[in-house]
Order: C-alpha cells, then structure tokens, then sequence
C-alpha cells in the first residue's frame, strides 16, 4: 500500500489546489484522507480507483450527450 502527501496528489492532479481537494473530497469525488501524526495522506490505489470511475462516468456522460444530439 503507498500513500501519498498533498503535494503528491497536487501534483498527480494536474496541479489542482487544496480547496479544490478538500472539495472533491467532501463530494464524494475523491477518498478522504488518513491523519498519520499532523500530517494527511492520501491511498494512491483508492485515489486511482476514484480518478478512474470518474472518468468512466465523464465518458459516459459526454457519450450520452452525442447520442442525444444526434
């Protein structure tokens, strides 16, 4: 299991910044993080599985919207 600091997941996340964290969090959209001292991490694999269903949907959603307006 690896887990991953804030700059980290930033980083891996195109450079998004805390608030919009801490806001995907809090939507559902990414997992919340683990306290380990005074520090948070985040599971890379639950932040991968998370990015990935998102994706899917997104995929899903602009298809449906071709469909739509076709």
């Amino acid at each position: 299991m690896n887990f991953i600091n804030f700059e980290q997941l930033s980083a891996k996340l195109g450079g998004r910044s805390r608030t919009s964290l801490y806001r995907d969090v809090k939507l559902g959209r990414l997992p919340a993080p683990m306290k380990m001292g005074r520090r948070v991490y985040w599971n890379e694999a639950e932040v991968d599985a998370a990015v990935q269903e998102y994706r899917v949907g997104q995929d899903l959603h602009s298809g449906s919207n071709i469909e739509a307006g076709a």
